[in-house]
């Protein structure tokens, strides 16, 4: 929505963006090539807009009270193209084949309601508006893309040259000059559109040649929803039927069952698998399991000097601010445990009760062909067979997946970390501290002359447990926790997780700049100051945030996805949720930056991203930050 009515606010002035239109004969020369499209929907309006992603070329189909649409035209263009959208499959295509029922802008806008509003389904909408769906050819990007994130974002997250929200209310009845602006407007998430699917090429590449592999159309679909598809499909051939959706009762309750291999030598670790094996995990109303109460007791593992924490999702270590540094005499080694979940299941002989012994087979079969295939440099089948294998698994949790098997899943997620924390324990027992530990790998910190000792120790474990591992080497690592560090390689390549990785569409950019100079530092031993004063680049300085409700500064409203820098002009300034008049976290000093400059400004807040840059450093204990003194306890 637009704006509260009881807030009296304006928009920010937009330079309307010159476009240029398709004749009727170059549209017709254009025939088979890729149109990104979308969707506006008032009581009096209707909006269809197609952009070629090649060409760039527009064409546009309007429904007003006195205008209707051209319908021929509109027929040649649905069905002589590729269409791509977002969320296109669930809103965009039904209301285009409602509007070509003969649908007014009133019903439509009704339809509207009933399928955002109010979750109405496809084949729901079809029967109450007395219509039909025909199939296109077209891809809907919403499952593709990484996460969930709404497509103003996902442009914010690729620095789109514009960022903006629906200028209106959807209930506003428009005046000509409005429609006009949401011209406007819709084009724009039509560049958009076009930006998300240049990046998402590869993945849609890849489902496309997977597409005919298994006779079905991919292009569409997550990589679990691949997963569903590819793995249900091919066990169908080996069982001659389909395996129905299992119904699993709320309240079910399953044991996790511990493979022969798992034993520890400590007292404590023994109390933990104990704990483990007498426990129930109960399957919640949402289909997913719910954490058993025992499992607080097993928040703080402690091996040697170091705290892990157990859980549903995986095991983690607990260290914060803190750095480790390899020398003449210390290896820093990261250990990660190759395809673990895979070879879980593939170990234990794991698979879901309603598909039988097929499930094993055909995911036996996937992983070995993917392996053959990496060993052959074979990337594209590599890959597309990974997509199957890593997608997979995230269904095992799903009550709607014809994959659903929650006791799997408690078995391949506890069965990850309860191996893992044996390893650890065998290399604390010879005396070599492991220093971090995360869901399917370890770093840990080794004398030079022990190393010898260390692979022994690894070599023991992964033959009791059919794992294997593969070894990379750091000459420091630089952690805020466990899930966010930098860690520098031999090669004096960075490897960065969680706050400090690279943007991407699963990241929101947050001052790139800073994890830049820090690199810089840490590497080159570059002075911060050097790399910020001399980045002539925008986007490394912007922020990119999600408000809920929308936001505002100075009573001019920025959009429910809104972007910034940090601007000596502004340094008393804040940006605010506009529900409630709170300030949107870290905004102090931001300005708007909702359009791309041409020019590099000559108003950034250089000293604002030094200190930013600092107090990361301190984070992630390069530079020592002083300690608070430890409480006195007496009991």
């Amino acid at each position: 929505m637009f704006k509260p009515k009881n807030k009296p606010l304006t928009t920010p002035p937009r330079v309307k963006k010159d476009f240029a239109l398709f004749t009727v004969a170059e549209l017709q020369a254009s025939k088979g090539k890729v149109l990104v499209f979308d969707v506006e929907c008032f009581p009096n309006y209707f909006l269809i807009a197609f952009k070629c992603i090649e060409t760039n070329k527009v064409i546009y189909f309007e429904r007003t009270e006195s205008k209707d649409l051209d319908f021929e035209l509109l027929w040649f263009v649905l069905f002589n193209f590729c269409l791509v959208g977002f969320n296109s499959i669930n809103y965009d295509i039904p209301v285009i084949f409602l509007a070509l029922s003969g649908a007014s802008c009133r019903t439509l806008k009704d339809a509207t309601d009933d399928l955002i509003l109010y979750n109405l389904r496809r084949q729901e909408l079809e029967e109450k508006y007395k219509f039909k769906i025909l199939p296109l050819n077209h891809i809907d990007l919403i499952e593709v893309a990484p996460l969930k994130a709404s497509l103003k974002v996902y442009g914010g997250r690729l620095h789109c040259e514009r960022m903006q929200d629906l200028p209106y209310d959807p209930s506003t009845a428009l005046t000509a000059s409005q429609m006009n602006e949401t011209r406007f407007y819709c084009l724009n998430d039509l560049d958009l559109t076009a930006l998300l699917c240049k990046e998402l090429c590869p993945q849609l590449e890849l489902r496309a040649q997977m597409s005919v592999e298994y006779g079905q159309d991919l292009r569409s679909k997550s990589d679990a929803q691949i997963a569903e598809c590819v793995i249900s499909e091919e066990v169908a051939k080996v069982n001659g039927r389909y395996s129905k959706r299992p119904r699993i009762a709320p309240g079910t309750i399953y044991k996790y069952k511990v493979p022969k291999y798992i034993k520890y030598q400590s007292e404590q670790l023994n109390n933990m698998l104990s704990i483990v094996a007498n426990a129930d995990f109960v399957v919640k109303e949402n289909g997913s399991i719910e954490e058993p109460e025992e499992f607080t007791e097993l928040k703080k593992v402690k091996i040697s000097s170091t705290y892990y924490r157990m859980g549903i999702g995986g095991l983690h270590s607990n260290e914060e601010n803190v750095h480790h540094i390899a020398d003449e005499n210390t290896l820093l080694i990261d250990r990660d445990v190759a395809s673990y979940y895979p070879n879980i299941i593939l170990n234990q002989g794991l698979y879901p009760s309603h598909m039988g012994k097929a499930f094993l087979k055909v995911y036996r079969s996937i992983v070995e062909r993917r392996l053959k295939a990496k060993k052959e440099k074979n990337k594209v089948v590599a890959d597309s067979l990974k997509i199957t294998i890593n997608g997979s698994f995230g269904k095992l949790g799903s009550k709607y997946s014809s994959l659903y098997a929650p006791d799997l899943m408690i078995q391949v997620t506890i069965s990850g970390q309860l191996s893992l924390l044996m390893l650890i324990e065998m290399i604390e027992l010879i005396g070599i501290p492991v220093v971090s530990g995360n869901t399917d790998g370890i770093i840990i910190k080794c004398q030079v002359d022990r190393y010898n000792d260390l692979n022994n120790v690894v070599k023991h474990w992964e033959r009791l447990t059919d794992f294997e591992t593969e070894e990379t080497r750091y000459k420091a690592v630089y952690s805020r926790d466990v899930n966010n560090y930098i860690a520098v390689k031999e090669d004096g390549k960075c490897k960065a997780k969680g706050a400090y990785s690279a943007p991407g569409l699963q990241k929101n950019p947050t001052s790139l700049i800073c994890v830049d100079a820090i690199e810089a530092l840490i590497v080159g031993s570059i002075p911060i100051e050097e790399t910020i004063l001399n980045c002539k680049d925008l986007t490394r300085f912007l922020t990119v945030r999600t408000v809920k409700g929308g936001g505002e500064q100075d009573g001019v409203y920025l959009g429910k996805a809104v972007r910034w820098y940090y601007s000596t002009e502004t340094k008393n300034k804040t940006i605010n949720y506009i529900a409630s008049g709170n300030k949107v976290a870290k905004s102090e000093g931001a300005k708007p930056c909702m359009d791309l400059p041409l020019a590099f400004p000559n108003d950034i807040n250089y000293q604002w991203y030094i200190n930013e840059t600092i107090e990361m450093l301190h984070d992630i204990d390069f530079y020592h930050r002083a300690k608070k003194p430890e409480q006195i306890t007496f009991f």
